[in-house]
C-alpha cells in the first residue's frame, strides 16, 4: 500500500501549459466592482457578443486559477492520500482489538469534505441569508394587509412597506443567485476532482482489477457516478435548509393560528416516513439501473470497437437485440421509478393543502369565535407556499443522497482496488545484464494458474534476442513480465534502464502523425527524419495530405494495418530507450518492408544496433542473425541459446524448425536477386508516381463534434412530441391546465372567504357557512391532487414511450451507418449520445417540459389574478413584458451556444479516457503516466470553462428576470396603497401573495441458394472513401471462376483490404459494378449480401461473453458442430483444458487469449458459416509458421469447393493459388497464374525475390 501511495504522490505539482486560450481571454470577474459581481454585469459583454454572432470556444472567459482542474486535482489527490493513510491506521487499530484483519475502505466523502469544506461553508452562509430573507416578505405583506384594513392617518407608512418589500425581495434575489453560482460551481469542482482521481487510478490498475472493472464500467464511473456526486453537492444544503425552513414556517404559523398549526405538523410527521419508504425503494431501483447502464455501455463500447466485424458477418440484429434487452430492463426500472414519482408528486402537491386544511379545520374547532381574516389567510398561505419548496425539495435531496451513496460505494471500490505492484520487477538493477529472470513464475492474478513457470533467463546489454514458439506458448507474456504487467508469484526479475514497447496490436492515438511518433519527446529534426526513413514511413508521408501533420483517427482508422505497426515502431525508436520490447511488429507488414525494418531498425546494422532488443517473431528466417534465441513451450523456456547451439542440440525443436529449414534453402537466392529486384521496384515506382494511392483514398480526419448554430429547430421538439405520443401530449396539457385553474380557484375562494369574515356579525348561520367554505376548499384541494396525480402518470407514460422510441431509432441508425462514419467520428462522441444525451431524454427533458408548461401557466394565472384585483397593474405589466422578451432575446442566443459548446466539450473527455484504457500498457511501458494525467486535466478543464460560462450566463439571466418579478411585487404593493379605501384588504393579500410567488433492407432478395457457383466479377469498378477525395480503387476489372483460389497481393496501402471492403459493400461504389453469380450486389440488401459471404478479417475482434457466443452469436449451430470446427482450427485441445470449456468467459476485447488464438477463433467462425465465397484478409499474420501451415491445409480441404480470395503479407500462403491479383496504388498491375507472373518478372516476381521464395516453392502453372 505504501508503494502505491509513493506512486500516487510521485508528481504532486502540476503546471499549467503555457500559452493557450487562457492567456487570451481572462475572466474580468476579479477586477469587477461589487455591484457588477452581485448582478453579474461583468458578463454582459459575452451576452452581447453572443447576440451579434454565434459564440465560439475562444470567445468564452477563462476560469479563475483556483477553479481550474490544474489546481483542484492535485489538492484533492493530496487529501485522498491522507485519507488512505488514516484508513490504514484505523484498520491497524481494529485488527489489534479484534485479532483479525479488516478491509475497510478509505472514505471518499471525508477526502472531499477536507478539500472543499471552506467553500461549502461559504455556500451554506449564503443559503442561510437567502432563507431568512424569504420569511421577511410574508411578514411585510402582513403589515401591508393590516395597513389596508385599518388605514391609519399616517398613510406614508404604506409606501414604506411597499419600498421595504421591494428591497427585501431584491436582496434575496442577489444573495440567492450568489448561492446558486457558488453551489453549482463547487459541485462541478467536485466532479472534476473525482474524474481526475478515476483517470489516475485507471493508469495503475492491476490485471485483476481490469477484469473486475471493464472499460464500460470505468467510463460509467467517470460519467454517471461522478455526475451523481455533483448532483448531491448541488442539493446538499437542502438537507439542513429544508428542516430549517419548515421549522421557521411552523413557528410563524403558530403566531398566526396558534396551536392549530400542530395539526399541520402532524400531517407532515405522517407523510415524511412515507417519503422515506419511497426513497428506500428508489435506492434499490437506482442500484439496479446502474448495473444495467454498466452493461449497456460495456456492450456498446465493444460493438463500436468491433463494428466492422458486426457488419462483415451481418451480426447487427443479434447485438441490437442484446442492447434492446438491456434497455427494456432499464425502462422497466424507469417505469417503476416513474410510478413512485407519481406518488411523490401527489404527496408533495397535497401536503401544503392538507397542512392548511388540517390547520384551518382545527383552528375553527378550537374556538367557535375564531375567524379567518385576510391577514391570517394570506400570511398563512404565503408561509404555506414557502413550506411547499422545502417539502418539494426534500425527497429530491433524499433521492440524490441515496444515489450518491451507491455512487460513493462504487467509486470507493474502484479507487481502493488493487494496483500493479512496482515490486513485481526491480528497475534499479545495476548488474551485468539488461534483463535477468531467476526462478521466476508469473500469473495474470495472484491466485491464478501460472502462465510463465520457472524462467531463468539472462539477457546481456545490447543483445538481439528472439522469442519464438507456437500459438499460446507464452511469447507475449514474457514481454508483459518484463514490463511488470503480470503478477510475480516466485523468483526475481531485474531490469536495467528505460523501456520502449511495440505491442502486437498497434496502439495509435487520435492526433497528428508527428505527435504519435514523438510521443511527448522533444523534436530533434535530424534524428526524427532518420527514424522516418528507417521505419519506411517517408513514402507514406508523401501520400498523406498534410505529411506528418495529418491527423490520425481513433485507433488509426485512416491508415492501414502495416502503417499502424510502422508508426508504433517509429514511436519506440524515437524514444531513445535502453531496452526495446517488440511484440511481432513484422507480421503485419509486407515481406520486403519487414526486411527493411529488420535491416535498418532492429538488426545488427540498424538504428537500434547498440540497444537491447527482444523480438517476438514467427519469421524464422531471422533466427541466424540473433544473438540469443528463446524457444517457449507451455509457459516454460523449452530451449535457449544461439542459433547454432539450438541446431546442434537434440531434435526436440524439429517441429518448430522444420519450416525454417525449408526456407533456409531459399535464403541464398535472396543475395543474388536483390539487386535485380530493386531495379525492377525502382522502375515500377517511377512509372506509378502520378497514380493516386489508397492512402490518398483514406485521407480523412476525425471529425470534431459539430456544434449547431441558431435556435433549437421546432422539428426536433416535434420529433420528441411524436415519440411522446399525441394522446399523452394533449392529456398532459389538459391535466396541467386543470391543476393551475384549481390552484387559482383555491386562492380566490380563500379571498372570498376572508371577505365574508369581515361581515361575520351579519350572518345568523356563520358556523354552517364556515363549514361549507371549508368543505369547498377541501374539495378544490382534492381536485388539484387528482389533476397532479393524473398529470404525473400521463407524463411518465409519455416519457417512457419517447425514451423507448428515440433510443431504438438512435441504435438502429447507428448500426446502419456506413463504416466510414465510425472511422471519422470519435467513439466517445457516439457513446455520449447513448449516455449523457439519453439520460437527458430519459430523466430530464420531460421534467423541463413540465416545468416550462407549469411556469407559463403560473405566470399567465398570476398576471390575470393581479390584473383582476388591480386593473391599473396592466400598465406596469406591459413594459415588464417588453423588458422580459428583450432580455430573453439577448440571453437565449448566447446561452444556447454556450450549452452546445459545453455539450461538445464532454465527448473529448470520454474519447481520451477510452483511448488511454486501450493503450494503458504502452503508456506504462514508456512511463508516460504523468503526461497523460496532464492531458486529461486539459480536456476536463476545457469542459469546465464552458460549464463555468454556462452557469454565469444562467445567473445573469436569473438576476434580471427576478428583478422584473421584484418590480411586479413593488407595483402590486404600490397600487394597493394608492387604491386607498377602494380596495378590499383580502384583494391586497391575494395580489401581493401571487406576485411574491410568480415563477419565472431493400425489397429485392437473392435466391436462397445464391451464390451457388462462386463466380465474382468486377467491371470497371471504382471506389473512394469520400466524395472530395481521390479514387481508392480505379478501373478494377477481373473475373474469377467458380471454386478458384485467388491470391491478392500488393504493398502496404495498395488497396488489398479496400477491395474486400467493396465486396462486402463496407465501401460503396463510385462507378462500375460487382456481379456475383449473375446478380449485381448493389441491387440486394446488405444483410442478404453479407450473410452469403464469408470472411476471416485482418483484426481478430472478440466480444466479452462466452466462447460459444463469440463463435455463434445467432445460436444457429449445435455444440457438436462447434467442437468439430475447433478441432479443425487446432483449438479443441486448448478449449477442453479450460474449466468451463465452450462456456469459458472471454474478457473484454479477448484479452485473456493470445492474438494468435483470437485469429484461430475467427477461422472457426468462418468454418461454421461455410459459404461459396471466402475472403481471407491477412488472416494468419499473428500465428507461427507451423500453425499457419496447418491452418492453410484446413482451409484448402474444408473450402475446396469455394472461391477463396486471400489477402496476405506472407507470399508463401498465396504462391499455390490458381491465380494472383497484384495491386498497386488502387489499380490492377498483374493478374495471372503464379508461374506466368514469375516468368514475366514484374512486381510479383520482385516481391517473391525479396521474400526469398524460389520458383519451385509450390507455384501453380
Amino acid at each position: 500500500m505504501f508503494s502505491i501511495l509513493r506512486r500516487w504522490g510521485a508528481s504532486s505539482s502540476y503546471q499549467r501549459v503555457p500559452g493557450g486560450p487562457e492567456a487570451q481571454k481572462c475572466s474580468p470577474e476579479k477586477s469587477a466592482s461589487f455591484f457588477s459581481k452581485m448582478t453579474y454585469s461583468w458578463f454582459s459583454r459575452i451576452i452581447i457578443l453572443g447576440y451579434k454572432k454565434p459564440l465560439e470556444r475562444e470567445d468564452l472567459f477563462e476560469l479563475n486559477e483556483s477553479d481550474s482542474s490544474y489546481v483542484i486535482c492535485p489538492v484533492f489527490e493530496k487529501q485522498w492520500r491522507k485519507e488512505v493513510l488514516r484508513n490504514q491506521e484505523r484498520q491497524k487499530v481494529k485488527a489489534s482489538f479484534h485479532k483479525e484483519a479488516h478491509t475497510g475502505k478509505p472514505s471518499l466523502l471525508c477526502a472531499l469534505w477536507n478539500t472543499f469544506k471552506f467553500v461549502l461553508i461559504q455556500v451554506a452562509l449564503f443559503k442561510v441569508l437567502a432563507d431568512i430573507l424569504s420569511f421577511t416578505s410574508p411578514l411585510i405583506m402582513k403589515q401591508m394587509i393590516i395597513f389596508c384594513e385599518h388605514r391609519p392617518d399616517f398613510g406614508w407608512s404604506g409606501y414604506g412597506y411597499a419600498l421595504a418589500l421591494f428591497v427585501v425581495v431584491f436582496l434575496q434575489t442577489l444573495i440567492l443567485q450568489q448561492y446558486q453560482r457558488f453551489n453549482i460551481l463547487t459541485s462541478a469542482k467536485i466532479k472534476t476532482a473525482v474524474i481526475g482521481l478515476i483517470y489516475k487510478k485507471a493508469l495503475f490498475l492491476s490485471n485483476v482489477s481490469r477484469k473486475k472493472f471493464s472499460t464500460g464500467e470505468i467510463i460509467n464511473l467517470m460519467s454517471a457516478d461522478a455526475q451523481q456526486l455533483m448532483d448531491l453537492t448541488a442539493n446538499l444544503n437542502l438537507l439542513w435548509s429544508a428542516p430549517f425552513q419548515i421549522l421557521v414556517a411552523v413557528s410563524l404559523l403558530w403566531q398566526e393560528l396558534g396551536p392549530a398549526v400542530l395539526a399541520g405538523v402532524a400531517v407532515l410527521v405522517f407523510v415524511i416516513p412515507i417519503n422515506a419508504l419511497v426513497a428506500t425503494r428508489v435506492k434499490k431501483l437506482k442500484k439496479s439501473q446502474t448495473k444495467n447502464k454498466d452493461k449497456q455501455i460495456k456492450l456498446l463500447n465493444e460493438i463500436l470497437h468491433g463494428i466492422k466485424i458486426l457488419k462483415l458477418y451481418a451480426w447487427e440484429p443479434s447485438y441490437k437485440k442484446k442492447i434492446i434487452e438491456i434497455r427494456e430492463q432499464e425502462l422497466e426500472i424507469q417505469k417503476s421509478a416513474g410510478y413512485l414519482a407519481v406518488f411523490s408528486m401527489l404527496t408533495l402537491t397535497c401536503i401544503p393543502f392538507l397542512v392548511s386544511l388540517a390547520t384551518f379545520g382545527i383552528y375553527f374547532l378550537l374556538d367557535e369565535g375564531n375567524v379567518l381574516t385576510a391577514t391570517k389567510v394570506f400570511t398563512s398561505i404565503s408561509l404555506f407556499n414557502i413550506l411547499r419548496l422545502p417539502l418539494f425539495d426534500l425527497p429530491t435531496v433524499i433521492s440524490a443522497v441515496v444515489q450518491a451513496r451507491i455512487s460513493l460505494g462504487r467509486l470507493e471500490d474502484f479507487l481502493s482496488s488493487e494496483e500493479l505492484l512496482p515490486q513485481n520487477i526491480e528497475t534499479n538493477y545495476t548488474g551485468d545484464h539488461a534483463i535477468a529472470f531467476t526462478n521466476a513464475s508469473f500469473a495474470w492474478d495472484k491466485t491464478g494458474i501460472p502462465v510463465l513457470k520457472d524462467l531463468n533467463i539472462k539477457i546481456p546489454e545490447g543483445a538481439l534476442v528472439a522469442v519464438v514458439g507456437q500459438v499460446g506458448s507464452g511469447k507475449s507474456s514474457v514481454l508483459s513480465a518484463i514490463l511488470g504487467e503480470m503478477e510475480k508469484l516466485t523468483g526475481v526479475v531485474q531490469r536495467k534502464g528505460s523501456v520502449a514497447y511495440v505491442s502486437q496490436q498497434a496502439w495509435i492515438q487520435n492526433c497528428i502523425l508527428q505527435e504519435n511518433i514523438l510521443f511527448g519527446s522533444i523534436m530533434q529534426k535530424q534524428f526524427y527524419e532518420r527514424v522516418l526513413e528507417a521505419c519506411a514511413l517517408l513514402p507514406d508521408l508523401e501520400q498523406l495530405p498534410n505529411g506528418d501533420q495529418t491527423e490520425i483517427g481513433e485507433r488509426g482508422v485512416n491508415i492501414s494495418g502495416g502503417q499502424k505497426h510502422r508508426v508504433s515502431l517509429a514511436r519506440a525508436v524515437y524514444s531513445g530507450a535502453d531496452i526495446y520490447l517488440l511484440d511481432d511488429p513484422l507480421s503485419a507488414v509486407d515481406v520486403h518492408v519487414g526486411k527493411q525494418l529488420f535491416e535498418k531498425v532492429i538488426g545488427s546494422s540498424g538504428i537500434l544496433k547498440n540497444k537491447t532488443r527482444i523480438l517476438v517473431t514467427h519469421n524464422l528466417t531471422l533466427l541466424p542473425q540473433m544473438d540469443l534465441i528463446i524457444v517457449m513451450g507451455s509457459g516454460r523456456v523449452a530451449q535457449m541459446g544461439t542459433y547454432q547451439e539450438l541446431l546442434s542440440k537434440t531434435k526436440n525443436l524439429a517441429n518448430l524448425l522444420q519450416v525454417f529449414s525449408e526456407q533456409e534453402k531459399a535464403h541464398a537466392l535472396e543475395q543474388v536477386s536483390v539487386i535485380n529486384s530493386r531495379t525492377i521496384l525502382k522502375d515500377q515506382i517511377l512509372e506509378q508516381n502520378d497514380r493516386p494511392s489508397l492512402d490518398q483514398g483514406k485521407q480523412f480526419s476525425m471529425k470534431k463534434e459539430k456544434i449547431p448554430i441558431g435556435g433549437v429547430k421546432f422539428s426536433i421538439i416535434l420529433k420528441y412530441l411524436r415519440a411522446f405520443g399525441w394522446l399523452w401530449v394533449w392529456l398532459s396539457m389538459a391535466t396541467y391546465l386543470g391543476q393551475n385553474l384549481v390552484a387559482i380557484g383555491q386562492n380566490l375562494w380563500l379571498s372570498a372567504w376572508a371577505k365574508e369574515a369581515k361581515h361575520v356579525s351579519e350572518f345568523t348561520e356563520w358556523k354552517q357557512i364556515r363549514s361549507n367554505n371549508l368543505n369547498i376548499y377541501g374539495l378544490l384541494g382534492l381536485m388539484q391532487g387528482l389533476f397532479v396525480c393524473s398529470g404525473a402518470y400521463v407524463l411518465t407514460r409519455g416519457s417512457l414511450a419517447a425514451s423507448r422510441t428515440l433510443h431504438a431509432q438512435l441504435l438502429d441508425n447507428v448500426l446502419h451507418l456506413p463504416l466510414q462514419f465510425f472511422e471519422t467520428n470519435p467513439i466517445g462522441q457516439i457513446i455520449n449520445r447513448f449516455t449523457k444525451d439519453m439520460f437527458i431524454i430519459d430523466m430530464r427533458f420531460h421534467y423541463y417540459l413540465r416545468t416550462w408548461v407549469n411556469c407559463t401557466l403560473d405566470v399567465i394565472g398570476t398576471v390575470l389574478v393581479i390584473v383582476g384585483a388591480l386593473p391599473l397593474f396592466i400598465l406596469g405589466v406591459i413594459p415588464l413584458v417588453f423588458l422580459y422578451f428583450a432580455i430573453q432575446r439577448y440571453y437565449v442566443a448566447s446561452s444556447r451556444q454556450i450549452r452546445r459548446l459545453a455539450g461538445a466539450s464532454r465527448s473529448p473527455i470520454i474519447s481520451h479516457f477510452s483511448e488511454t484504457l486501450l493503450g494503458v500498457s504502452t503508456i506504462r511501458a514508456f512511463a508516460h503516466e504523468q503526461r497523460f494525467i496532464q492531458q486529461n486535466k486539459e480536456v476536463v478543464n476545457e469542459n469546465l470553462v464552458c460549464f463555468y460560462n454556462n452557469v454565469i450566463s444562467n445567473r445573469w439571466l436569473s438576476v434580471r428576470l427576478e428583478f422584473l418579478g421584484n418590480l411586479m411585487v413593488f407595483f402590486a404593493a404600490l397600487l394597493a396603497v394608492l387604491a386607498g379605501d377602494s380596495i378590499d384588504s383580502a384583494i391586497v393579500g391575494l395580489s401581493i401573495s401571487y406576485a411574491l410567488n410568480a415563477p419565472w433492407i431493400m425489397s429485392k432478395r437473392p435466391p436462397s441458394q445464391w451464390p451457388h457457383k462462386g463466380v465474382v466479377e468486377f467491371i470497371n469498378y471504382q471506389a473512394r472513401y469520400r466524395d472530395d477525395l481521390g479514387l481508392a480503387l480505379q478501373d478494377i476489372t477481373f473475373q474469377t471462376h467458380g471454386e478458384e483460389k485467388i491470391g491478392i497481393v500488393g504493398r502496404t496501402g495498395a488497396g488489398k483490404s479496400t477491395l474486400s471492403n467493396c465486396l462486402f459493400r463496407i465501401l460503396e461504389r463510385s462507378g462500375g459494378k460487382i456481379i456475383i453469380d449473375g446478380i449485381d450486389i448493389s441491387t440486394i440488401g446488405l444483410h442478404d449480401l453479407r450473410g452469403k459471404l464469408n470472411v476471416i478479417p485482418q483484426d481478430p475482434v472478440l466480444f466479452s461473453g462466452t466462447l460459444q457466443m463469440n463463435l455463434d452469436p445467432l445460436d444457429k449451430y449445435s455444440d457438436s458442430e462447434l467442437w468439430e470446427v475447433l478441432e479443425l482450427c487446432h483449438l479443441k485441445e486448448f478449449v477442453q483444458s479450460l474449466p468451463r470449456k465452450l462456456l469459458h468467459e472471454i474478457s473484454e476485447g479477448g484479452e485473456n487469449l493470445s492474438v494468435g488464438q483470437r485469429q484461430l477463433i475467427c477461422l472457426a467462425r468462418a468454418l461454421l458459416r461455410k459459404t461459396k465465397i471466402l475472403v481471407l484478409d491477412e488472416a494468419t499474420a499473428s500465428i507461427d509458421f507451423e500453425t499457419d501451415n496447418l491452418v492453410q491445409t484446413t482451409i484448402r480441404k474444408e473450402f475446396s469447393d469455394c472461391t477463396i480470395l486471400t489477402i496476405a503479407h506472407r507470399l508463401h500462403s498465396v504462391i499455390d493459388s490458381d491465380r494472383v491479383l497484384v495491386l498497386d496504388s488502387g489499380r490492377i498491375i498483374e493478374f495471372e497464374t503464379p508461374r506466368n507472373l514469375i516468368c514475366q518478372k514484374g512486381l510479383f516476381f520482385a516481391m517473391l525475390t525479396e521474400a526469398g521464395i524460389t520458383q519451385d516453392s509450390g507455384t501453380k502453372k
